[in-house]
């Protein structure tokens, strides 16, 4: 069995419910959930908006091959109301599930690229991500979550506030 990790995030609707609704259907569609990190508030990242982020990071033990991991996880986040991206950029959303590592597999498709590409650069992933797997290593950089995190920390000001 494969260990896959994702980042979870949700900023509309009762943001608390979406991301343990997320967390329970992930765990029971695509494997054995093995853990979850604490809730993590966050302001939106790459756009402006006024509601803000619950963000967390769960573990999950899967038979699944990434790709289908990938089908699984844009089904769950539709069934929980997220609509078809249309514009350019980021946008709120009730639930947004991304792969953040599967493994130590590096891989690049047009679909899907592991480990996500822009783990170094967002707080609301690597805090929580430290949390869980502070010794994961990104099999691309040949950092640890926990280094990740404070390279992060060296070039930016924390904006999150653990909730839980």
């Amino acid at each position: 069995m494969s260990k896959i990790y994702l980042g979870l995030g949700s900023n509309l609707g009762d943001r608390k419910k979406n991301i343990t609704d997320a967390t329970m259907i992930c765990g029971s569609i695509l494997g054995t959930l093995e853990c979850l990190s604490s809730l993590y508030e966050t302001e939106p990242w790459g756009y402006a908006s006024p509601n803000k982020y619950l963000n967390a990071v769960i573990c999950i033990k899967t038979e699944h091959a990434p790709e289908r991991c990938l089908q699984m996880a844009k089904a769950i986040e539709r069934e929980m109301g997220r609509a078809v991206h249309t514009g350019n950029g980021y946008e709120d959303r009730p639930i947004d599930i991304d792969i953040l590592f599967f493994d130590n597999l590096a891989l690049k498709t047009e679909e899907l690229t592991i480990p996500h590409p822009l783990i170094q650069d967002r707080e609301f992933v690597l805090r929580p991500l430290a949390e869980i797997a502070p010794d994961l290593i990104h099999p691309v950089l040949g950092l640890s979550a926990t280094e990740m995190l404070q390279e992060w920390e060296k070039k930016e000001e924390p904006e999150e506030t653990k909730l839980s």
